[in-house]
């Protein structure tokens, strides 16, 4: 192995984790605000990819035009699901497996359905996935990373000022930490919760436009995906949106690099395997402290 490609995997995979990180930031926002471990996020993953696919193949509408009633399309479907869903099971006060049967029994079932609508085959939202390329350094850069890298930078920035320089934000903190003293001091809940989704499913629709651009999609792999974005959420510590942004493009970069020890039709294997040893050893997400317990077997 030269110098050349162990950069070129590194960049390859860099550009990468632009959709991986913020398939992350959408699972652990909603887990910080509304909390909930909303495993249906593939769900609403598919139903971006599929209402992209329609509006720009079979509407043949601009991309932009595309993408926004995808975000639309997408947002009221999840508004929907937390509102007659979520919102029932808690005024049941249902106990957290419920909910995370319900998660799980919604993505599934949104799977099968798009399977049954569309088929199995691969499915792209653009007639062609090729982009063309630059060589810098010996590096071989496309126009897509260069757009993902640049398009997930500003989303990511984006959220980052909504939840630190805004109202907005310092509400959806203020009812992360306690709801019911949130209410005391009249903030509207079930408001913040609503914002909260649709920047969620802001989120979910950049990054599957950013994928679909990329790579072609079968209906289950969005569950794949969001796999990855919950180990990315429990190694970035549970509720810190931006730590699961950092977690996901390093595991990004790990499986980028296991391509030298592990054949490529193994990498969903990898994942797996990621989530069993996240949660064995890192359940409260990283730290030197929880290394160091790691290292140590145990002992601190």
């Amino acid at each position: 192995m030269t110098f050349s490609i162990l950069l070129q995997i590194l960049w390859t995979g860099l550009a990468i984790s632009s959709y991986a990180v913020l398939f992350a930031m959408s699972f652990s926002l909603i887990l910080k605000v509304v909390k909930i471990w909303n495993f249906a996020q593939a769900g609403f993953m598919c139903i971006v990819f599929y209402s992209l696919y329609v509006c720009l193949n079979i509407f043949d509408w601009p991309m932009w035009i595309g993408v926004l009633a995808s975000f639309f399309i997408t947002s009221v479907s999840a508004i929907g699901f937390f509102r007659y869903g979520i919102e029932t099971l808690r005024a049941r006060n249902s106990t957290s497996l419920t909910f995370f049967i319900l998660t799980l029994v919604v993505s599934q079932f949104m799977g099968y359905f798009f399977a049954m609508c569309f088929g199995t085959e691969p499915l792209s939202i653009t007639k062609n996935i090729m982009s063309p390329v630059i060589m810098v350094g010996g590096i071989v850069i496309s126009h897509w990373d260069l757009q993902a890298l640049g398009l997930t930078t500003l989303t990511v920035l984006t959220l980052f000022v909504i939840m630190h320089k805004t109202h907005l934000g310092q509400f959806m903190s203020a009812v992360a930490d306690h709801p019911a003293l949130a209410r005391l001091y009249g903030i509207d809940v079930n408001r913040v919760y609503l914002y909260t989704i649709v920047l969620a499913c802001l989120l979910m629709t950049v990054g599957m436009y950013l994928f679909g651009l990329k790579v072609a999609m079968l209906p289950n792999t969005p569950l794949q995906m969001m796999l990855l974005a919950v180990i990315a959420t429990l190694l970035g510590g549970m509720g810190q949106v931006f730590g699961a942004a950092v977690a996901a493009i390093l595991l990004s970069l790990l499986q980028s690099l296991s391509v030298f020890v592990i054949p490529s039709e193994w990498q969903s294997l990898l994942i797996y395997a990621f989530l069993f040893l996240t949660i064995l050893f890192f359940p409260q997400g990283f730290s030197w402290q929880t290394m160091k317990s790691f290292l140590g077997g145990g002992k601190t």
